[in-house]
């Protein structure tokens, strides 16, 4: 009798219990967002700007970005990302008083305003020009609806989002 055949006789038995997996290492957070969000941006290897949730943008004068979201993007829970959903994550972040802990090089300046224009479309009214803020949008972490409401970066525990990293 071979191997498969007695294993094949046996009862099939069910996983049981729970496993936990412990990465020490200190960015295991950032490895776990940036694999499970969406950003407008991503940074390629050469550090070259390309669009991720965004189709595309342009500038409208020195203070004003304008960002157009890919049509028919998806969240992994299967929820539309739209220029809501951009908006949303922008102004949730720019509220904390240290929106990137590890790298305050990605806070785009707190007075900057969101505004969305469009199903498909925000514009950003910097202050002041910002020619590094395309590259700061590598940071703002897009979720869906369904994230804001049941966990919102620990609203729900700690009542804010400081700190939730």
């Amino acid at each position: 009798m071979t191997l498969l055949q007695r294993l094949a006789g046996r009862a099939r038995r069910e996983p049981r219990g729970a496993l936990r997996v412990v990465d020490p290492n200190p960015l295991n957070w950032l490895y776990i967002t940036y694999n499970t969000v969406e950003e407008p941006v991503r940074v390629t290897r050469r550090g070259k700007v390309r669009p991720a949730a965004m189709s595309s943008y342009r500038w409208r004068g020195d203070r004003t970005l304008e960002i157009r979201v890919r049509p028919d993007e998806r969240f992994a829970d299967g929820t539309r990302l739209d220029a809501r959903s951009v908006h949303r994550a922008y102004t949730e972040q720019a509220r904390w008083h240290s929106p990137h802990p590890p790298g305050t090089h990605f806070n785009i300046d707190p007075r900057t305003r969101a505004e969305v224009v469009g199903e498909r479309t925000v514009r950003l009214h910097l202050p002041e020009p910002d020619g590094s803020v395309l590259g700061k949008l590598r940071a703002t972490h897009v979720m869906s609806e369904r994230f804001w409401r049941d966990l919102g970066f620990g609203y729900a525990r700690d009542e804010t989002g400081e700190g939730h990293w």
